[in-house]
C-alpha cells in the first residue's frame, strides 16, 4: 500500500511534458526519405521516424504560409480562423495582424504553467501590432516577425523581444511599390545565416528551461526560397556540403542542402533533450506549413517533391496542403509506427493541451490526437475544410474551397472567374493523385460536400466569402 501511494504521489508531482513543434517552411510530402525520398539525404528524420509515428494523412491549415500559422495557432480551420491568406499591407508595415483578444495555443500553455518560446518566422503580425508573439502567449521570441523579411536569410537584422538585432549583412531592399511593399530584399554581403542563429536560440531555450515544462516552437524557414534574390541565387544556404560535386543546376545542389542543413539540426536538437535527460519527458512534432514550390521551380521537379500527390503551395489539391508530420516521444509514441489518422493543423491545440493536462479550449476546431500517439483508440473528425481566398493573378490559382469527408475529397477552383464552378469528386483512398473526378456518379456525395461547404464558412472581415456551391 505504501508503494501504490508513493507511486501516486510521484505521478502527481511529475513535471508535465514538454512540447516542441517544428514547422518547415514548402517542405514537401515527399521531400524526406521516410516518406520516398531517394535523393535528398535526411538521416536525422529518418531516424526520429524510426523512433517515432510517422502520419500518412496529416494536413496543414491553408496551402500558404500565414494562414497555416494562423490555423495552428489559433486551432480553427481555415473558414474560422482570422488570417485566411497572405497578403502585405499597404502602409508597407506587413502582415495583417492577430487580434489581441485572439486565443493562442501558446496563451493557453502559458496560463497552464509553461515556458513558452517562438524562434523563427512569425508572420502573424510585427512588434508594434496587435499581433506581436509577446502578446499572443509567447514569453520570448527570435527570428522574423515579417514573413517577406524571412525569404532572405541574410538579413539585415533578426527581432528579439520587441528589439532589432542589426547582422553583419549587407542588404539590398527593393521596390517599395511591388507587392512586398519594399520589404523584399536580398544580400550582396553574406555573412550572418539566420537559420543558424535561429536554431541556436532554440536549443538554449531548451537548455534554459531544461527543469520545468516548455513549449518550443520552431516556424524555421528551410526550404523556402528567396524569391526576391537574382535568379540562381534563390536557395540561400552557407555551403553545398554533401552536394557540391553532383552534375546538378546550383539551386537544386542549394535546395537539397538546405533541407539536409535542417536535418542535421533536427538531430542536433534531439541530442539535445536526451543528453539532457528529458527526451521521454518531450512531445516532438516535425512538419511543413504547406506543400512545395510548383514544378516549374527547378528543384521540386528533380526531386519528385510531392510524390503520386497533385499540386503544390498555393493548391488545395492534396499536394499543397498534405504535409509529411512525424511524432516523436520516447517510451510513449512506438517506435516505427505508422498512422493513417486522418488529422490537421487545427489538431495541434486540443492535442498540446491534453498532453499539457490543461483545460480543453471551446474555441477550436480540432480533435486531440493524444490517444493515437498513445496507440489507443481515437476519436475522428467528420470532415476537414479548407478555403483558400486569395487570387494569385496570371497564377491559375483563383478561389479555392475543399472538404475531405472520410476517403472523399471535394474540392471547387478558380471561384473568382468562376463562380458557379461544381464540385470535383475525388476517391483518395483509389486515387490518392486526383486524376478521376467521380461527381456524376456520386450525387449524394456531392450534396453533403455542398453543406459541408456552406456551413463551415464564417464571412471575415478581409478576406473574401466563396460562393455558394449549387447542389
Amino acid at each position: 500500500m505504501l508503494l501504490s501511494v508513493t507511486g501516486i504521489a510521484a505521478q502527481e508531482t511529475a513535471t508535465p511534458p514538454n512540447i516542441i513543434f517544428i514547422l518547415a517552411d514548402d517542405l514537401g510530402y515527399a521531400e524526406l526519405g521516410c516518406y520516398g525520398q531517394e535523393t535528398i539525404k535526411t538521416p536525422r528524420l529518418d531516424q526520429m521516424a524510426a523512433e517515432g509515428m510517422r502520419f500518412t494523412q496529416h494536413y496543414t491549415g491553408s496551402p500558404v504560409c500565414a494562414p497555416a500559422r494562423s490555423v495552428l495557432m489559433t486551432g480553427q480551420h481555415s473558414g474560422h480562423t482570422y488570417i485566411r491568406g497572405n497578403g502585405q499591407r499597404r502602409d508597407g508595415s506587413g502582415q495583417l495582424p492577430i487580434p489581441l483578444e485572439t486565443v493562442t495555443v501558446a496563451e493557453l500553455l502559458q496560463e497552464a504553467g509553461y515556458a513558452t518560446g517562438m524562434f523563427g518566422k512569425w508572420g502573424l503580425g510585427n512588434e508594434d501590432t496587435t499581433g506581436d508573439p509577446l502578446k499572443q502567449g509567447f514569453d520570448t521570441y527570435y527570428g522574423y516577425l515579417d514573413q517577406v523579411l524571412a525569404h532572405n536569410y541574410y538579413p539585415e537584422y533578426l527581432m528579439r523581444d520587441g528589439e532589432r538585432e542589426y547582422l553583419d549583412n549587407v542588404v539590398k531592399y527593393l521596390d517599395p511599390e511591388a507587392w512586398h511593399r519594399g520589404l523584399g530584399s536580398y544580400s550582396t554581403g553574406k555573412n550572418i545565416y539566420s537559420h543558424d542563429l535561429i536554431w541556436a536560440e532554440g536549443m538554449a531555450f531548451v537548455e534554459a528551461h531544461r527543469d520545468q515544462p516548455f513549449f518550443l516552437y520552431l516556424p524555421i524557414t528551410i526550404p523556402h526560397d528567396n524569391g526576391e534574390a537574382p535568379e540562381g541565387e534563390k536557395f540561400e544556404v552557407p555551403d553545398l556540403g554533401i552536394y557540391a560535386d553532383e552534375n546538378w543546376d546550383g539551386e537544386s545542389k542549394a535546395y537539397a542542402a538546405k533541407i539536409t542543413r535542417l536535418d542535421r539540426d533536427v538531430g542536433r536538437l534531439l541530442d539535445q533533450l536526451e543528453d539532457l535527460g528529458i527526451a521521454e519527458n518531450t512531445l516532438v512534432i516535425f512538419t511543413s506549413d504547406n506543400g512545395p514550390m510548383p514544378e516549374r521551380v527547378v528543384p521540386t521537379k528533380r526531386f519528385d517533391s510531392n510524390g503520386p500527390l497533385r499540386g503544390a503551395k498555393r493548391d488545395l489539391f492534396e499536394g499543397g496542403i498534405r504535409v509529411p508530420m512525424i511524432a516523436w516521444w520516447p517510451g510513449t509514441v512506438e517506435a516505427g509506427s505508422t498512422s493513417e489518422h486522418i488529422s490537421a493543423f487545427w489538431d495541434f491545440m486540443p492535442t498540446a493541451l491534453e498532453v499539457a493536462g490543461a483545460k480543453p479550449s471551446e474555441l477550436t476546431d480540432g480533435i486531440s490526437f493524444l490517444s493515437e500517439l498513445k496507440g489507443r483508440r481515437q476519436m475522428v473528425h467528420e470532415s476537414l475544410y479548407w478555403e483558400f481566398p486569395l487570387q494569385w493573378a496570371g497564377n491559375g490559382y483563383g478561389f479555392q474551397v475543399a472538404v475531405r469527408m472520410g476517403d472523399w475529397k471535394g474540392i471547387r477552383t478558380n471561384l473568382r472567374e468562376a463562380p458557379d464552378a461544381p464540385i470535383q469528386l475525388y476517391d483518395l483512398e483509389n486515387d490518392p493523385s486526383e486524376t478521376n473526378d467521380v461527381a456524376s456518379l456520386y450525387p449524394g456525395i456531392v450534396t453533403r460536400m455542398a453543406r459541408i461547404m456552406r456551413a463551415s464558412h464564417v464571412p471575415s472581415g478581409h478576406f473574401a466569402s466563396p460562393p455558394p456551391p449549387v447542389e
